[in-house]
């Protein structure tokens, strides 16, 4: 029975991938630990919401991945063959408020990981990153090769973190894997992303706050991933995977900020009309752009890349679930 440890397993992707291994990994056991401190993107109950907390493969540690003598201690205790590092402080507009606490989570809390996981037997160490931290690309896409030239506090944490992962590779050989998504979305992600954010106002009826300028009217670009297939990628190169190898998880749906919010106004039946054009953020970075070779090379199939059909199902899921989302908003 493979034991699975992962942090920050209440959030966002790190909840869609405790599903997803509990719901489809019908051909072996796996039994998962979850540290997760429950900050304010974390308190949704999204396992609980789930049911997987009756699960009896299933187990809840609440604590911070800064605190090195639990991670010493739940590693030693549990001895999982995979450790997968969800745990981040990941908003950028946060981030530019305030860079410290990024720095703490992202880069101190990922040191304390790798140092507890030091001579334990790992089969992998996956470090969950972003494509953010290539920075942004007019033209093209970035391969895994690409130099990192991060923009925001949040990205140049994330950047940091893979640079203290790498090292440990290379001085300590822990069994490293670097997976960079790009932007996720689905169900159960704190109403404060684009998504998320512009699906619950429409709900509620309140305008959406696009950025926007005369010489850049909403057409920053972004590559849509769905948080199913992002879950399945970053499982699957967990298992087909080359130690010391960093794997771009592409979406391969980019599309305009202004595309995309018009396709979510259509679909609620909205005009214009219920935009709200607020400034860019500082350093707003204009594109990302990522290559998935190396990952289709691994045998990886998209299942969920119908942008138009799979945005429809969300807007459907927060409407169906508005006892999870209310109470995030207020």
């Amino acid at each position: 029975m493979p034991k699975v440890l992962i942090t920050g397993g209440s959030g966002f992707i790190g909840s869609n991938f405790i599903n997803y291994l509990l719901t489809n990994q019908k051909t072996e056991e796996i039994k998962v630990v979850n540290i997760d401190k429950l900050t304010y993107a974390g308190r949704g109950g999204n396992i609980e919401y789930i049911g997987h907390d009756k699960d009896p493969r299933y187990s809840f540690i609440k604590g911070d991945i800064c605190d090195s003598e639990l991670i010493k201690r739940v590693i030693e205790e549990y001895n999982p063959k995979f450790v997968f590092n969800f745990a981040a402080e990941s908003h950028v507009d946060r981030s530019i408020e305030g860079g410290l606490a990024f720095v703490k989570s992202n880069v101190e809390g990922t040191t304390n990981l790798l140092e507890a996981s030091r001579n334990r037997g790992l089969e992998k160490f996956v470090q969950v990153s972003t494509d953010e931290v290539y920075g942004s690309i007019n033209n093209g896409s970035f391969s895994e090769n690409s130099p990192l030239n991060p923009s925001s506090p949040y990205a140049a944490s994330k950047a940091a973190a893979e640079h203290m992962a790498m090292a440990y590779f290379k001085t300590h050989k822990v069994p490293l894997i670097i997976t960079r998504s790009a932007n996720n979305y689905g169900p159960f992600q704190f109403p404060e992303k684009l998504l998320s954010l512009f699906i619950t106002n429409l709900i509620y009826g309140r305008q959406v706050p696009l950025m926007w300028s005369k010489e850049n009217p909403g057409l920053n670009k972004r590559d849509w991933l769905n948080v199913f297939d992002n879950c399945r990628a970053i499982w699957h190169v967990a298992r087909q995977g080359q130690v010391g190898e960093i794997y771009n998880i592409p979406g391969e749906n980019e599309r305009t900020n202004m595309e995309i919010t018009k396709m979510i106004l259509d679909t609620f039946g909205f005009g214009e009309k219920m935009i709200k054009k607020i400034p860019h953020r500082k350093a707003h970075d204009f594109r990302y752009s990522i290559k998935g070779d190396k990952l289709r090379n691994l045998g990886f199939v998209y299942e969920h890349q119908d942008l138009n059909f799979e945005i429809k199902k969300v807007i459907d899921w927060y409407k169906k679930n508005r006892a999870w989302w209310d109470p995030l908003k207020k």
